[in-house]
């Protein structure tokens, strides 16, 4: 047992404890608080839970490897990520909350005053956090495989059994008072590794800064080496692919349940949208640091990895080998590692750079810490959504209305469960990179919800029939093309899987607006609500004139 291995071990339990500490001290006792916090949460928390729960596996794990070895057309993902909230704060998050619901599928259903449309958004909302859990699964089995130096398959099932238990533990108000210690957990274990990266090949201690010093640099050596440049525009894809998959996540982002969710958790919109601007601030700090230490990463390992004799490489390679994340293989039997010979998994780029860059055992340490937060956050999240939109919008408003508040919690609890133990066996042999997982289900959310929500708000004669056809067939279009595009079925302008999500939305948004428009408008009543949701708390709209609200 080396100290690095000790060291590592140590700062997790201990990150552990916390986390089980506050999930206990903060256990919700009623659906209220299992489902939105109690909607007490003050903005700069839910801020940083939001950044938690958004800062996933794919942000922290694979988003630098993914610009470290994509260049260029990896920035979409950080663009794509980034822009999507602006859409959610300004277009629909203070929205949403006025409306005072539980759940995206609630809205929904009482939005178009229809159970139908409720248990389509339902079915929705697992499929997207389901698909996403996966991908959360997987990046802790990256963590904990390195960890114990395991098949990253055995570290996937020690992960299921920790998130699980954690997450039904203590709900939306358990989860919301975790994620935050979790954000400034792994906001840390992010941003020293990349300082001390930047103060190592730099001697500027400010990344952010620094790293365009060595973009020409890392041209020259991309010349020498005979590879893509790394700065080089749509080089491992088309134009149309790259701004395929930026609406993608943009639109995903606006529409991704358990984000949505978290704006649920205050007390008023003017909390709802400060809630997206302390988040924003939050999520910059990862999302501007990703492109330093994607360029920093990639200049160490073709400095010192690439070039160097295969019985010479650092004692890191063979640890890493060993998780099957990493493969060296001598093609031409010169004895010598060349760059192309070198097939590093996106996935480990981030855990394992502070390893390349002989950052010390703390350093290792903290950074598993963070990643395993970063995975935890999020599977949390996504795991009440799943709960909620079984437990909640199915069992409880549709099922069995008359359900005991002991009743529903049990059901909420034990679809957590069971739903991280089907997500995990799926998990133990991924169908993607952690990143390429997250995208399908963006795309879904995009091709779903994002159509759904911004008609429902914005466009008062969107109706049950539309919305409930506009979501099937944007699932449906969405699924196909996803499967289509990965099995090379086909593709359109060289758009692949991870920008299905552009096919989805418009198909549903067109499926919205005609079905609509060919069937009875909703109600009045309805229609005078979404009306009333575009006003200030302060305000209300009612019989044809907005009224001020006194008490308030």
């Amino acid at each position: 047992m080396d100290l690095q291995f000790i060291v590592s071990l140590t700062i997790i339990l201990a990150t552990f404890a916390l986390y089980i500490g506050i999930a206990y001290y903060n256990k919700a006792t009623e659906t209220s608080e299992f489902y939105v916090a109690g909607r007490g949460v003050p903005p700069i928390f839910n801020g940083m839970a939001i950044g938690a729960d958004w800062m996933s596996a794919a942000s922290f794990i694979g988003m630098a490897g993914t610009v470290m070895l994509l260049g260029y057309n990896g920035l979409a993902y950080i663009m794509g990520w980034t822009g999507g909230y602006l859409l959610l704060t300004f277009l629909l998050a203070p929205q949403l909350r006025k409306y005072g619901r539980y759940t995206v599928p609630e809205f929904i259903g009482d939005r178009y005053e229809s159970h139908y449309a409720r248990i389509i958004a339902a079915i929705c909302t697992i499929v997207i956090s389901f698909t996403y859990t996966i991908g959360q699964l997987s990046g802790s089995g990256v963590v904990i495989g390195r960890l114990f130096e395991i098949n990253a398959t055995t570290g996937t099932m020690i992960g299921v059994v920790l998130i699980a238990v954690y997450a039904a533990f203590g709900g939306m108000k358990g989860i919301t008072w975790t994620q935050v210690a979790q954000y400034i957990i792994l906001i840390i274990a992010y941003l020293i590794p990349v300082i001390f990266m930047s103060l190592q090949i730099t001697g500027n201690p400010i990344p952010w800064i620094s790293y365009g010093n060595i973009v020409s640099e890392l041209g020259a050596l991309d010349r020498e080496l005979g590879v893509s440049e790394y700065f080089a525009p749509f080089t491992s894809g088309t134009k149309w692919q790259f701004l395929a998959l930026l609406f993608t996540l943009m639109a995903g982002t606006a529409g991704l349940p358990h984000v949505i969710v978290r704006f649920y958790t205050v007390s008023t919109m003017k909390a709802a949208r400060w809630s997206g601007a302390w988040a924003l601030l939050f999520i910059g700090l990862l999302y501007l640091s990703a492109p330093a230490y994607a360029a920093f990463s990639r200049f160490i390992l073709m400095k010192n990895v690439a070039g160097q004799p295969i019985d010479q490489l650092p004692a890191w390679t063979a640890s890493w080998v060993n998780t099957g994340k990493l493969q060296l293989a001598d093609k031409n039997s010169d004895g010598i590692l060349q760059w192309s010979e070198l097939i590093i998994d996106r996935d480990i780029v981030v855990m394992a750079t502070p390893e390349i860059a002989n950052l010390g055992v703390f350093v290792i340490g903290l950074v598993a810490a963070g990643a395993m937060a970063a995975a935890l956050s999020t599977a949390g999240g996504l795991l009440i959504a799943i709960s909620s939109s079984f437990a909640h919008d199915i069992y409880y408003r549709v099922l069995k209305p008359d359900a005991s508040e002991k009743n529903r919690l049990a059901v909420a609890r034990w679809t957590i469960v069971i739903a991280t133990v089907i997500a995990g066996l799926v998990a133990l042999d991924p169908p993607g990179a952690i990143t390429q997982i997250v995208a399908w289900a963006f795309a879904l959310a995009s091709g779903t919800f994002f159509p759904a929500l911004l008609l429902g708000v914005w466009w008062k004669r969107s109706n049950a029939y539309g919305v409930t056809s506009g979501m099937i067939v944007g699932l449906a279009v969405t699924l196909a093309y996803i499967f289509a595009a990965k099995a090379g079925v086909f593709t359109i302008l060289g758009i692949i899987d991870t920008g299905a999500g552009i096919f989805g939305a418009i198909a549903a948004i067109i499926t919205n607006v005609v079905v609509s428009l060919s069937t009875a408008p909703p109600s009045l009543k309805s229609q005078e609500e979404v009306l009333d949701l575009r006003y200030p708390e302060q305000m209300t709209y009612k019989d044809g004139e907005v009224w001020m609200n006194e008490s308030k």
